[in-house]
């Protein structure tokens, strides 16, 4: 049996509009538009408070480290001060003072491995009975071949 229109109904109806028990196609589309929205909204969310952690992932562990926990309390407490303060930390190139530092030490300890020897017996002394797991390496003296008795300065120059 076909289902007529009432005599009293309109007879232009809008596409939308579904005669009693058919599936309703615009709520169907629309649930499934606003799943979506409300997905990739969340997506663009997320990838906003990581933003700080990926500028800084070049930079040194210590501050990639204090900016993702600045990152995090941001998103957790959406308190917006400490996402402003990772992205900061994140702009910003912090000096190195760990290398100077680490060449000192390296440099004293050496001078004190010494214990006031001669330099032409240390490596000796050191090769015999190591103190420390260091390896030694070997002299490096530059190549220079002989010339030969018919070059002249000027073939040799090139």
């Amino acid at each position: 049996m076909a289902e007529t229109l009432h005599p009293a109904a309109v007879d232009h109806l809008p596409v939308f509009i579904t005669a009693p028990g058919d599936t309703d196609i615009l709520f169907n589309v629309m649930v499934v538009f606003v799943l979506l929205l409300i997905f990739l909204i969340g997506i663009l969310y997320l990838r906003l408070h990581a933003l700080p952690e990926h500028m800084a992932h070049g930079a040194s562990k210590g501050q990639l480290q204090l900016v993702a926990v600045l990152s995090l309390i941001a998103l957790f407490t959406h308190n917006h001060l400490f996402w402003i303060a990772a992205l900061l930390l994140a702009l910003i190139e912090f000096p190195d003072f760990s290398s100077p530092i680490t060449s000192m030490a390296e440099s004293l300890r050496k001078i004190a491995d010494r214990d006031d020897r001669p330099l032409e017996s240390a490596p000796m002394e050191l090769q015999e009975n190591p103190t420390s797991p260091r390896a030694v390496q070997p002299e490096w003296t530059p190549f220079e071949p002989e010339p030969s008795a018919s070059d002249t300065l000027s073939e040799r120059r090139g």
